[in-house]
């Protein structure tokens, strides 16, 4: 039976067809999308312990309420590695000027290479975590924020237009451990930007 601390299904990890990358290899690439694999498999995890422990929370608070606290953890790195992958499909496909997204994002920032410098900079912050880029459907402007780790940080019921992962395993193997600016750089030398232009439009009709 399924319970306010349970889910009634497992979920599966996605797969994405991700075609050769400037600056990102194909190892970091497949380490990664293990990685997202994980991710799913220990939410799945947990919350199969949280179907034991939820029938008798008495007894098993302490734990249910870490294991509260950690499924959160595991389930943004399952939903932000998704959107991340999505954006990489296809190959890289530019914005185009004209577009309502590079439009919106023109009207601003002041310029689309604006907005794309603010950007890199959240991502260059110190410590693990994730850049983005939401869009606020009440007051109808794009917010930018960074989710330290993966879940924490959030601005809560926003959708997310573009995500960056500037955790270590994304780009120490090409890189280095300082190389956090030319993963980003190479990173939106891969950018399909189709994707995230359909985020954009869909969270207008949201």
């Amino acid at each position: 039976m399924c319970t306010r601390y349970t889910l009634c299904m497992n979920y599966e990890p996605r797969s994405f067809t991700i075609p050769p990358l400037p600056g990102i290899s194909e190892k970091t690439m497949s380490e990664h999308l293990g990685l997202y694999q994980g991710y799913v498999k220990n939410f799945n995890a947990l919350s199969d312990l949280l179907r034991e422990y939820g029938a008798d929370s008495t007894k098993h608070a302490h734990a249910l309420s870490e294991l509260m606290r950690r499924r959160s953890f595991e389930f943004d790195g399952m939903r932000l590695h998704e959107l991340y992958f999505t954006q990489l499909e296809e190959g890289t496909k530019p914005l185009l000027p004209t577009s309502d997204l590079a439009v919106a994002l023109s009207r601003e920032y002041g310029t689309l290479p604006s907005f794309i410098t603010i950007f890199k900079a959240i991502g260059l912050m110190r410590g693990p975590g994730w850049a983005l880029l939401y869009w606020d459907p009440a007051a109808q402007q794009f917010l930018t924020g960074f989710s330290g780790e993966q879940h924490q940080g959030h601005l809560v019921t926003l959708p997310i237009i573009l995500a960056l992962d500037v955790w270590e395993h994304a780009f120490i193997l090409d890189h280095g451990a300082q190389g956090k600016a030319a993963y980003i750089d190479a990173f939106f030398a891969s950018l399909n930007w189709n994707v995230i232009e359909a985020r954009y439009s869909h969270a207008l009709k949201a």
